[in-house]
């Protein structure tokens, strides 16, 4: 059974005194000679914990390139794509994996297969992320302490170890162990079957990335999918506390106190309104607010909140709801993503596998929001969302994959490998001419990075194209 974490005033009281074992390259004061020392389950509890904040930031990041979100102000810099500063974002990545270098040697020394196992998991997933968005970043060098200006690591390299610590991982959870993963693990509470799950879906959403590339192998990403997640009580989350809130849910406590965030998109609203599409998905009154008369009324794009019909009556994230609930949890990786990543790497070959894993994914997510039984099966009904396993098209798949998907980072990746192929989704107004016209395909690397280890950050541009997106 999937274990749900609810965080006591305890825990979260030790998760703030909880240090990094040691710091990484990226703070350069810290005496590398007397590192602090943090027991291995105190790094559990604090992986576990940021991991999950390191989706949010992620998703935070790029929700407006998807156009989930839209700024209410025009020309905004997060909605023209221009290149933004992303220091603490990658400040977060790093220190993560700092804390999992360290957990992961303890792991090693002291034969605790399940930390190590989990920590390699955790390890490629942030990883994972941190070459999804910028393409070549440090890793071989960034934690032995012989240097403050690691050198960058090629993408396609990284990926191969992604894939590596993956099943380095797995082996690992199938070892005994000296110590038992438990309540430190804010994700699973020391789960090992759900961890091998996890890592099995994380296999099969790295392994489609490479769709675009010579190494792919449709039968690879079936396999691992196979072996991962089988409902939505294996999804790998964490749920909040009553000391600390989900961070979407700050989000929407502060627009309604009017420190304006979390506006929804023209796009994501006429996606699920009947306006892209010929049916009304009920998902939409689950996932975001209405205006003060009762309409869904998303922002362009680039163009801020504008005028009509009054200015400032836009739908925005709300709290209270699925996403942004104060308890709600943060999801890593889903079912309901799963099923739609078999559905595309089964497409080609296997039509009627594909379709049944592509109503899967929908039905899943659906389940996830408590959609009204009669609702979901009268969106289930029809005929443009089961049309048939012969009339399925990819076009199909990525927009429920895209709904089901909401605020999550792999949206961005997803939409890259897509082409931003969803249908009426068009470049923001305002978009940065630098781009000519095009969409964004990477982050610019960080002001923190180019400033302390400039000679070692690659020149790209932000139409650059990370290794599987070509």
């Amino acid at each position: 059974m999937k274990f749900k974490n609810k965080l006591k005033t305890i825990v979260g009281a030790s998760l703030i005194l909880t240090a990094s074992a040691c710091e990484s390259y990226l703070d350069v004061n810290e005496n590398p000679n007397n590192p602090q020392d943090a027991p291995i389950s105190g790094l559990m509890t604090n992986i576990t914990y940021e991991t999950s904040l390191n989706v949010y930031r992620e998703g935070s990041a790029v929700s407006n390139y998807v156009q989930y979100l839209a700024s209410p102000n025009p020309s905004s810099g997060s909605d023209t794509m221009e290149p933004l500063n992303f220091s603490s974002l990658w400040f977060s990545l790093y220190n993560v994996m700092t804390d999992l270098n360290e957990m992961n040697l303890k792991a090693e020394e002291s034969g605790a297969a399940h930390y190590l196992g989990a920590g390699q998991i955790l390890m490629a997933l942030n990883l994972g992320m941190t070459v999804d968005f910028f393409g070549d970043v440090p890793f071989s060098e960034s934690f032995n302490f012989t240097t403050v200006t690691p050198a960058y690591d090629n993408d396609e390299m990284l990926y191969g170890e992604v894939l590596s610590l993956l099943d380095q991982g797995i082996a690992n959870l199938n070892l005994e162990s000296t110590s038992s993963i438990g309540a430190d693990d804010f994700i699973y509470g020391g789960d090992i079957d759900a961890w091998k799950k996890l890592a099995y879906s994380l296999k099969a959403r790295y392994l489609l990335h490479t769709k675009g590339t010579s190494t792919y192998n449709a039968s690879e990403v079936l396999t691992a999918a196979a072996n991962g997640f089988s409902s939505n009580a294996d999804d790998a989350t964490v749920t909040f506390f009553e000391q600390r809130f989900n961070p979407w849910a700050s989000v929407a406590i502060n627009n309604a106190n009017l420190l304006l965030g979390g506006w929804i998109s023209e796009q994501f609203i006429e996606a699920l309104d009947g306006t892209s599409y010929p049916t009304v998905d009920p998902r939409l009154k689950l996932m975001v607010g209405t205006t003060d008369e009762g309409e869904f009324i998303g922002t362009v794009n680039g163009a801020g909140r504008g005028d009509a019909p009054e200015q400032g009556a836009r739908s925005t994230l709300i709290e209270g709801q699925f996403y942004t609930s104060t308890q709600a949890p943060l999801l890593i990786a889903t079912y309901a993503e799963l099923k739609f990543i078999e559905a595309e790497a089964a497409f080609e070959s296997d039509k009627a596998t594909a379709y049944e894993a592509y109503l899967e994914g929908i039905n899943a997510h659906m389940d996830m929001l408590s959609v009204d039984q009669d609702e979901k099966a009268a969106y289930l009904a029809d005929p443009s969302v089961s049309m048939g396993a012969d009339a399925l098209t990819l076009d199909d798949i990525f927009k429920e994959k895209y709904v089901a998907l909401f605020l999550h980072p792999e949206t961005w990746n997803d939409a890259r490998r897509f082409d931003y192929g969803y249908k009426n989704m068009t470049t923001p107004e305002n978009l940065n001419p630098d781009l000519g016209g095009e969409f964004i395909r990477r982050l610019a690397y960080p002001d923190s990075e180019v400033s302390r280890n400039g000679n070692n950050v690659p020149s790209v541009s932000l139409l650059d194209r990370i290794w599987w997106d070509q």
